[in-house]
């Protein structure tokens, strides 16, 4: 046995020799029968991958750490930081192999304790995707288990109205009402918004711009400014050298704020988040005639299908278009009428 104490370390360490390769390591625990419980694992699964020719097992925290180094340019690698730390109590201590559904299934429980089925989905989606890596890429493992996803019942289509919008405003402290009215008036999401740097816009040339790598989709946005949105550029403009939204000389870093759910208390509003911002600003594009595909350019959508859930609130293009036909149709249906009538007559004087 080698179970070694190390004066900066409050874990047991261990060291061995198997067939000439000297392992020296963390146990990760402080308790002696844990890590030499750890110790005697570890010995014998290397012994079997160097004398039986084994795959080495691997480790959930391993696999966690490898997924966020190979992700580290997805636009929600912040996201998936917080959704591992809440994984951990419940995959942090298994190795890959002893991920099983009954493990998922609590993992699952404990999440709709606290979450949505729709949030829950996101937790289990990720822990799918980390686990088929690690069976088709890495070849960390050699199946992956059953994760089903809840059926949801469709994209959130939260919007306001003109009149909520504008109680809304008047309750926001100017800072925030800002920022909201910038929102409204480009349909740019909560971090672009917040996080618009001066030299993403030109007041001159009336445009703003998202760099790639700020977008969700890594594709850069072009962003037209209107009356609404370029008013409120030029009221921020001289108050910060590099952010165009700040409080009190500081950047605003964040929108879910006491005030924020204040205002929306004062102003009658329910069950909506600062995203909503973008759902209403595209269904009010859409009740003004702004067709899909100018639509997905404004607003930085990678198909035509994500702008199409807005269809339903602007149904008059669609009349316009079915409308089209009414010339040729009118027509045939003229002939069709004209033909009938005369088959009548001739039947009649039978």
């Amino acid at each position: 046995m080698s179970l070694i104490r190390r004066k900066n370390s409050p874990s047991w360490w261990v060291k061995f020799t198997v067939m000439g390769e000297t392992v020296y390591r963390s146990s990760g625990t402080a308790d002696r029968a844990k890590a030499q419980e750890y110790h005697d694992r570890l010995k014998a699964e290397i012994w079997e991958v160097k004398r039986l020719g084994r795959k080495p097992r691997h480790s959930w925290k391993e696999a966690a750490g490898r997924w966020l180094e190979e992700t580290s340019e997805k636009a929600t690698h912040k996201e998936d930081e917080k959704k591992l730390q809440w994984l951990h109590p419940f995959l942090g201590k298994l190795m890959l192999d002893e991920i099983t559904r009954d493990v998922i299934d609590r993992v699952t429980a404990a999440k709709l304790k606290e979450a949505t089925k729709a949030t829950t989905n996101r937790y289990l989606a990720l822990v799918r995707s980390i686990l088929r890596r690690s069976c088709d890429e890495w070849e960390w493992l050699e199946r992956v288990p059953k994760i089903s996803l809840f059926k949801e019942t469709g994209s959130r289509e939260r919007s306001l109205t003109w009149e909520q919008a504008k109680r809304l405003l008047d309750e926001l402290p100017e800072h925030q009402r800002e920022a909201v009215l910038f929102a409204l008036a480009t349909g740019l999401r909560q971090g672009n918004v917040l996080k618009l740097e001066w030299s993403q816009v030109n007041l001159e040339l009336r445009h703003a711009w998202i760099p790639g790598w700020q977008s969700k989709n890594r594709r850069a946005i072009s962003v037209p400014l209107n009356e609404v949105a370029l008013g409120v550029l030029q009221r921020q403009f001289g108050k910060h050298p590099a952010r165009v939204f700040t409080y009190a000389g500081r950047p605003l870093e964040t929108a879910n704020t006491k005030a924020w759910r204040a205002a929306l208390t004062r102003a009658g509003i329910e069950n909506f988040r600062w995203h909503d911002l973008r759902h209403t600003w595209a269904t009010w594009q859409r009740q003004a005639g702004t067709p899909t595909h100018e639509l997905q350019h404004l607003g930085g959508w990678r198909t035509g299908a994500m702008v199409e859930r807005y269809a339903h609130v602007a149904p008059d293009h669609l009349a316009n278009a079915a409308g089209r036909l009414d010339g040729m149709l009118g027509q045939v249906a003229n002939s069709v009428a004209t033909a009938t009538n005369k088959n009548g007559l001739h039947n009649a004087s039978r």
